[in-house]
């Protein structure tokens, strides 16, 4: 079963949601204020695309850290914000069972799935 990670007022994540539906793909959606994120997830997440990839510096969740948080950031550190603010995370994530996208692009979509 595809897992599409995102949280559901996201403009991004409902295009991504659209597009998947109209082209009928089952899956399931996670929203990380309802559903949850934990360390396990995001470890996954790391090892499939690495967290300067997911790390959202346009987010307002960015713009609101302080300057020695975005200054000093190693992966552990992201990480650690990523899990306490799972809004820094590029969304979606859209995990097919063999690989993860991040974003949504329709072209990559139509590929891996």
């Amino acid at each position: 079963m595809k897992t599409l990670y995102g949280i559901k007022n996201c403009d991004t994540v409902k295009k991504a949601r659209k597009w998947l539906d109209e082209h009928g793909v089952d899956y399931r959606f996670h929203d990380y204020r309802v559903d949850g994120l934990d360390l396990d997830l995001l470890l996954r997440f790391n090892a499939a695309m690495g967290w300067e990839s997911m790390l959202n510096k346009r987010s307002t969740s960015w713009r609101q850290l302080d300057e020695a948080q975005k200054n000093h950031l190693n992966e552990q550190s992201a990480l650690k914000l990523m899990l306490e603010i799972p809004t820094l995370i590029r969304r979606p994530i859209l995990d097919t069972g063999e690989q993860m996208l991040i974003g949504f692009n329709a072209e990559h979509y139509q590929k891996a799935l």
